[in-house]
């Protein structure tokens, strides 16, 4: 088995990758900082640090087939694509169209990655599963049972609920294990589509 991805790895990443090319002009020159910042809608682009924590919760590994949920702009994508490598593949899933289309520009060139904007209602990507991983970059009222579903089994997903973050593994035998890893905030994960 391959070592997942460790933090100084994730940082190395996200240093080649350029946070300012994810953000709107006028917060381009914020980009170093950690803390998480706009990108239009009501919308930000995750902390830094807070990226490099769940990236390390979702134990990415070469060749693993990821769900990216409230993508943004791509910049997770874009990660993801990298630490997955060439065998691996990652869908980043944006419920506002607009942030959907920066993100497909964005990641054009990224062979292994690709960008689709969310059917209203829906979480995640149901008919594309299931994921060996998913990332959800927005925070749940309560764990959405439908990403559980999505996962497949020996699978794990990391998302926040209210403010707590979860890793939630799904067993082989269909049950899950779920631990808490410490408070966040982060904007709300809805179901609604932008301009519905």
């Amino acid at each position: 088995m391959t070592a997942s991805a460790r933090p100084s790895v994730i940082r190395g990443v996200m240093k080649r990758l350029d946070r300012a090319r994810f953000l709107p002009a006028e917060h381009r020159r914020s980009a170093a900082r950690d803390r998480p910042l706009p990108i239009g809608f009501g919308q930000t682009n995750s902390q830094p640090s807070t990226v490099v924590a769940m990236l390390e919760l979702l134990q990415v590994e070469p060749g693993l087939r990821v769900l990216d949920v409230g993508c943004g702009t791509g910049w997770t994508t874009a990660i993801l694509a990298e630490l997955l490598g060439p065998e691996g593949s990652v869908i980043g899933v944006e419920r506002i169209g607009e942030l959907a289309a920066t993100a497909e520009g964005l990641l054009a060139d990224v062979a292994t990655a690709s960008i689709v904007q969310a059917t209203p209602g829906v979480f995640g990507l149901p008919e594309a599963g299931p994921f060996d991983r998913i990332l959800v970059s927005a925070a749940a009222t309560e764990l959405p049972e439908e990403l559980v579903a999505q996962l497949a089994p020996g699978g794990l997903l990391v998302i926040p609920v209210g403010t707590t973050m979860l890793r939630v593994r799904r067993l082989v035998q269909g049950d899950t294990q779920i631990t808490q890893h410490g408070g966040y905030a982060f904007v709300p994960l809805v179901r609604e589509a932008h301009g519905s």
